[in-house]
Order: C-alpha cells, then structure tokens, then sequence
C-alpha cells in the first residue's frame, strides 16, 4: 500500500509538471507582425486587414489546442488513477487481505474466513490459503479435544482410585488394631504354665513386629499414593476446559444395580425399588455420582444409608413444559452439615470442618453437581434429621 501511494504522488507530480510545460507553451507561443517597406498605403491597409483575421485565426486556434491539450491531460490524469485503483483492488489489495489473514493465522485465530473473489488474480492461491486455514483448525480442534480426553481420563482416573487406596488404609487400620491386641495378649502370657515359652514368646513377638513393620510400610505407601494422586487431580481438574458425557438411553433399574454393588459403605437400606423406565444419563458418570454421595455419608455420618425413590414433575423448559424426572433420595442418620456450610458443599476443593480428620479431595459434590447438570438432570441436599441429598434424572 505504502508503494502504491509513492507511486500515486509521482505520477501525480509528473502530470503536474506537464501541466505547467503546457501552460508555459501556449503562454509563449505568439505570432509576431512585421509589415514590409515597400508596401503603399493601400497595401499595407490590406496586409492590416489579412493579417488581423490571420492572427484572429491562430488566437482561435491556440486556445483550442490548449482547452484539447488540457481535456487530454486530464484524461491522461484520470486514467491513470482509474489504472492505480484497477491494480490497487486486482492486486494489491488482495495481497494486502492475505497479509492479514497471514497475521491472523499466526496469532492462532483460525477462525477468520479468507475471503473469496472471482476477479482476483490469486483466487486459486487463495482457495489454497483458507483449505490450509481449514485443515489447521479441524487439526488443532482434533487436538484439543484429545487433551481434554485425556485430562478427562486422568482426573476420572485420579478420583476412581480414592475408593481402592481408602480401602487399603482402612484394611491397614483394622490389622494394625488386631496387631496391638496380639500384643497385648502376648504381654499377659508371663510364665511358661500359660503355655508360652521365652523362646516361642520371642519369636511371636518377632514375628508380629515384623508384620506390624510391613504393615506400616504399606500404610506409608498408600499415604503417598493418595497425596499424589490428590496433586493430579487438582492439576487435571484445573487445566480442564470442559467436561464431556457420553448420554444415551438406560433403563432406571441400572441406577438401583449401581447403589446394591456398594457393599464396602456399610449397611444400604433399599426403601422400595427405582420405577421402571427409560432415562438419559452417562452410565460412567452416573456410577460415580452415586459411589461418590453414598462413600460421602458412609465417611462423615457412619449411619446406616436409607435410599428411596419417587417420580416428579418439577422442572419447566423454556417453553413451558414440564419434564419428567425420577428423584433419587439419599438419606444418612448423622449430625448433617453446619448450615453456613451447606452453600459451599458443591464448591471445587471445599472440605468442611468434619472433614480435617478425613481422606478426601474436595471434588466430590462438585463432581455431582456438574455431572447431574451435564446429563438434564439436578441435584438438591439439605439438612432434615441427617443430610440428604436428592438426585434428578430426566426421563426419556
């Protein structure tokens, strides 16, 4: 563009200057008269009057010239520009759209069509510039799509090993108390009519230190691999764009084979059965949902669980209409959750005061949240003799 105008203002200086060499030309161009001696009075009047006409004539015929000279000067000017503009939006300009298209992909914005027109003279070269435009971002949706799977993959990982490693530490917990009894035990058994010799005394004791030892190395073990699986699951979580679900049609009766396989959180009271029906929902997801609110009242109530379901009307669309849902209740028996807390529970990361003494990552009822919602579905909890929780599925 900068060229264009260097090139604008030097034409524009060199009509300018043709047009001044005009104008000096027809400003000293003249016709001169020169009377002769030896012409009579007569004669001479004659010559005047010839002349007169004569020069009338080329005064005429001056100013025509000079009026056609201009009219072509102007044609020329005006040409010339019109030659500028057809090379400036023929070439130049399409060029210049390149150039920014060209900033734009490199910035990373591929989202910026090329745009297309038939009189340009790199129509095809631009057809190629926006299908390599295209191909990028299909490229760099394909690979962020495959990131966010995989970060995806990570934290559902991250999270489904809590359940395993709580196990573990709980089993360790319950051997190293049956441990401390043989101990004990071991200690009353003082004199060898009790049965126990120094020598059997000794090695028993050797024996149960060496599986307190290993006992405890376990212990220190699954410690570590639940701080660091909590470390990438706040990495994951955090760095995650979106969450996707894979929703498709299920029967309801699944959701009740989801609560009965829950045999490690303690006693689970079945308060009638799910009515028989189609519903939406991300099988994985939903398994998790109901492991991660029930492990929750298992955890911080340690009551028996009581689970009933019902149908409901509660939710309008946009429209007005009404959609059908299947509510999932969730009862424990326990001190429930301090009302100030209660607004905080679906927060990333939050634990609540109960929880200092208790494993966990804070994700648990955000995850149930952002998991019901992502399926059509809903989630209430409050405080009613225990804590509660109430799950909404949309039915199909």
């Amino acid at each position: 563009m900068k060229g264009l105008k260097k090139i604008a203002l030097l034409y524009t200086f060199f009509m300018g200057v043709v047009l001044l060499v005009i104008c000096g030309l027809h400003k000293s161009l003249s016709f001169a008269q020169r009377v002769p001696d030896s012409y009579t009075d007569e004669e001479l009047k004659i010559y005047k009057q010839i002349w007169e006409h004569m020069s009338n004539s080329v005064e005429m015929y001056k100013e025509q010239t000079f009026i056609f000279t201009v009219y072509i000067w102007g044609l020329m000017l005006l040409a010339g520009y019109i030659l500028l503009l057809v090379i400036y939006f023929k070439d130049l300009k399409p060029i210049m759209e390149l150039q920014k298209f060209a900033e734009e992909i490199a910035k990373g914005n591929l989202d910026v069509p090329l745009p297309m027109k038939k009189n340009n003279s790199f129509v095809e070269f631009s057809e190629g510039f926006d299908i390599m435009r295209e191909e990028l971002r299909a490229s760099k949706r394909r690979e962020i799509e495959a990131e966010n799977a995989k970060k995806q993959l990570v934290a559902e990982l991250s999270h489904d090993l809590k359940t395993p490693v709580a196990t573990i530490q709980a089993t360790c917990e319950v051997l190293e108390m049956q441990i401390s009894r043989k101990k004990e035990e071991l200690a009353k058994l003082k004199d060898e009519s009790e049965g126990l010799s120094d020598s059997d005394r000794a090695v028993r004791y050797a024996e149960i230190e060496n599986l307190e030892e290993k006992i405890g190395y376990i212990t220190r073990k699954a410690d570590t691999i639940q701080e660091l699986v909590q470390n990438v699951l706040h990495a994951t979580i955090d760095d995650m764009k979106e969450v996707t679900l894979s929703i498709d049609e299920y029967h309801s009766t699944e959701i009740e084979g989801f609560i009965t396989n829950l045999k490690e959180y303690g006693k689970i009271v079945m308060e009638g059965h799910i009515p028989g029906c189609l519903i939406y929902m991300d099988r994985l997801r939903m398994e998790q949902v109901i492991d991660n609110v029930i492990g929750n009242s298992y955890k911080y109530a340690g009551t028996d669980i009581h689970v009933s379901f019902k149908e409901t009307e509660v939710k309008a669309t946009d429209e007005g209409k009404k959609e059908r849902f299947i509510k999932i209740i969730i009862r424990d028996r326990g001190k429930g959750v301090p009302e100030e807390e209660l607004p905080l529970l679906v927060e990333k990361y939050y634990r609540g005061a109960n929880s200092r003494d208790k494993n966990g990552y804070g994700l648990g009822m955000y995850l149930v949240k952002l998991y019901m919602e992502k399926q059509g579905g809903g989630l209430e909890y409050y405080n009613d003799n225990g804590f509660v929780v109430e799950l909404l599925v949309k039915k199909v």
